[in-house]
């Protein structure tokens, strides 16, 4: 059974591997509708990833540069994303509309770097952990929790009801 499984790796992890990209790329462009529930389960498994990379960082010292570099980056872009990104009330549902060229310039780093380990490395599961792939992952975690939790606190300063196209006569 155990060898069924293993054997069809290579099919189901790039499926699902792109299935995630997917999601992830549709998230970047056009308006969101907001989804408190969903966010705060990311936001706990995103903080529980980041756990693990701190606890990496203590147990492989050679690694903590890179992910020290890239936790920085992640804050910096996660708080530009955050500027650039437009909140607003619509049918009486929160929405938001992301800043598509930050997100897809992650999306595009998040591809290269495992283009780059599939064509390089393949999907051998014995290696070392690479610095660059954890430098790149610190920028991914970290952003995506800077900007989770500065769109909750934007969301929650929004008014409960649209007043303003009531009152506009939208």
């Amino acid at each position: 059974m155990a060898t069924a499984f293993a054997s069809t790796a290579p099919y189901w992890v790039p499926a699902l591997s792109a299935l995630m990209v997917y999601r992830r790329i549709r998230r970047n462009f056009g308006v969101q509708p907001w989804r408190p529930v969903r966010s705060g389960i990311r936001l706990g498994v995103l903080s529980l990833v980041a756990c693990m990379l701190i606890v990496l960082a203590v147990l492989q010292p050679q690694l903590a540069l890179a992910m020290g570099a890239g936790a920085v980056i992640g804050v910096g872009v996660g708080l530009l994303a955050l500027k650039h990104t437009h909140v607003a009330l619509r049918d009486g549902r929160r929405v938001y509309t992301p800043n598509p060229w930050i997100g897809g310039a992650l999306t595009v780093l998040l591809l290269g770097r495992l283009a780059w380990r599939w064509t390089h490395e393949g999907f051998a599961a014995a290696q070392a952990p690479s610095p660059l792939t954890l430098g790149m992952a610190a920028v991914l975690i970290v952003y995506s929790l800077v900007y989770l939790v500065g769109l909750m606190l934007q969301m929650r300063r929004l008014p409960a009801t649209d007043e303003n196209s009531a009152a506009s006569g939208d």
